[in-house]
């Protein structure tokens, strides 16, 4: 038996109207917006996790939990023809790193168009489970106001939500400045392989921070850095890894500089962030950065977050696959450049409108629309690399586009043990994808899509992958326990649909034809 989004949004229409409540009253009690209420109860919402518990509590209705027991799925019908534009939103991965870096401040920090995702609700309930008080406001209910406490409390953090997300790793920087003793929960997330937390722990502990781990624990002890100036090479140019550095030297008096660092989207809007508090940052988008820290940081400070090139990009590919035209706005351009560079080499044709800038006053942003194309294989592999390179986070995309692609493409993943084997899930799907080792897929093109019953990866980007896949496929799919996508994408479903995808979203096993 299962259980749709359109059979949920009635059974709560019909409870709010039995207490007597307008929509209104409703999105009060729920801290959102009345649009939302209105797309929950016409089925057009993807509701997370805690999304479904405010709604059982507030209508005091237990029957909204039986009713969505069991894993939520996606029922993809194609083969799906798109139309229209699509706006990108605003950065996952930099939400969870300006939640971590808010608690550097004591003043009140409001963050702006964030996005209502899993990963942010369970970063948000960390928070909240350590005395942070957090509200949504705005006309969308999409910006964050964050107050923290005088005095943070690590040890009633919630142990559920952090180890569902690896973000956890960033309370690090920021827990080190107040305490001289803390814990944290070891760290989840995607299963990618062996990512290790050694190039955090390296970088840390310049800073005074010594981590050890015991008993599903991190016990983190602090002695305070003294030194006027400490130069940090980071052991891995991570994301994270630069990010964590960042937050603990930004309220490290002295200068920082830290070398071989990161210069993607997140780490630039978490320095963006930084200067807005105060901590002067150069080098910002280079290998190299220099931080001068402050001791205390209590200033008052609104940060619009900047859109992300992982969403551009999956949207992007999802007219390419399906071979439809359509209209991606607000791409972060220079986080696009090499993908872009490859794809127009594989034959896809594009247009790209003059560049303008995001609301965070920094970030370049464009336009960009697909057109239907005959495409070829590239010339050579195609494989990550540290920003400006092709970033590790749509390099999986390239697998659901080489597939449509005439002749044969190597797809070279240095960076993570699984996720090759991940999207060889592609071959479920009629692709002729051959694994050559943990790292390195064989595709050879082009694929007449078929669909299929399948279960959802553990990885955030090969499973979306696979939804795309499903759009570009004849027949039903029906995409089993997606939890993982609703970490890091907002509505998904609804949004494709908006562009002529047919996508059902329902809860429990698929029915039996």
């Amino acid at each position: 038996m299962s259980t749709t989004s359109q059979a949920i949004g009635t059974m709560i229409r019909d409870g709010r109207v039995a207490r007597g409540w307008s929509q209104q009253r409703l999105a009060d009690e729920l801290g959102t917006a009345q649009s939302a209420v209105h797309r929950i109860e016409n089925g057009q919402q993807n509701l997370s996790l805690s999304m479904i518990d405010r709604l059982a509590d507030a209508l005091d209705m237990p029957l909204i939990h039986t009713a969505t027991e069991g894993k939520l799925n996606f029922q993809i019908t194609g083969p799906t023809k798109l139309s229209g534009d699509i706006a990108v939103r605003t950065s996952k991965n930099a939400a969870v790193a300006l939640l971590c870096a808010s608690l550097l401040n004591r003043g009140t920090t409001v963050l702006r168009g964030i996005a209502r995702i899993e990963e942010v609700d369970r970063i948000c309930e960390v928070l909240t489970s350590i005395g942070v008080t957090m509200k949504w406001i705005g006309d969308r209910s999409q910006d964050l106001e964050i107050r923290r406490p005088e005095v943070l409390t690590p040890a009633t953090i919630n142990q559920r939500a952090a180890r569902r997300t690896r973000s956890i790793l960033m309370f690090l920087g920021p827990l080190m400045h107040d305490f001289d003793t803390f814990e944290l929960p070891y760290a989840g997330g995607c299963d990618l392989g062996a990512r290790t937390v050694h190039p955090h722990m390296s970088a840390l502990r310049r800073f005074g921070l010594g981590v050890e781990a015991t008993d599903g624990q991190y016990q983190a002890s602090v002695d305070k850095c003294t030194l006027s100036e400490r130069h940090i090479t980071l052991v891995e140019r991570g994301d994270t890894v630069t990010e964590n550095a960042l937050m603990a030297a930004a309220r490290t008096e002295g200068v920082s500089v830290l070398r071989n660092a990161s210069g993607n989207y997140m780490v630039q809007d978490l320095c963006f962030f930084l200067q807005k508090l105060g901590v002067r940052i150069e080098g910002i988008g280079t290998t190299t950065l220099r931080v001068e820290g402050v001791k205390n940081i209590d200033v008052d400070v609104e940060y619009f977050i900047s859109e992300d090139p992982i969403e551009a990009m999956s949207l992007l590919t999802a007219g390419i696959v399906t071979n439809s035209e359509i209209t991606v706005r607000r791409c972060p351009i220079e986080f696009l450049e090499v993908e872009i560079a490859v794809l127009e080499e594989m034959g896809q044709q594009m247009e790209m409108s003059a560049e303008y800038t995001s609301n965070n006053g920094c970030t370049r942003l464009v336009d960009v629309t697909v057109k239907p194309s005959k495409l070829v294989a590239p010339l050579d592999k195609i494989h990550p690399m540290p920003f400006p390179g092709l970033n590790i986070d749509n390099l999986p995309f390239f697998a659901v586009i080489c597939a449509t692609a005439e002749g044969q493409s190597v797809i070279y993943d240095w960076v993570y043990d699984n996720r090759a084997i991940h999207l060889k899930k592609l071959a479920d799907f009629g692709a002729n994808v051959q694994l050559m080792d943990a790292h390195r897929l064989l595709i050879i093109g082009p694929t007449r899509w078929r669909g299929r019953n399948i279960e959802c990866p553990p990885a955030l980007r090969p499973a979306v992958c696979l939804l795309l896949a499903a759009m570009a496929s004849r027949g039903t799919t029906n995409l089993l326990d997606v939890y993982v996508i609703n970490r890091g994408y907002e509505d998904l479903p609804q949004r494709l649909n908006a562009l002529g995808a047919n996508i059902n979203v329902f809860w429990g096993e698929p029915n039996a034809d």
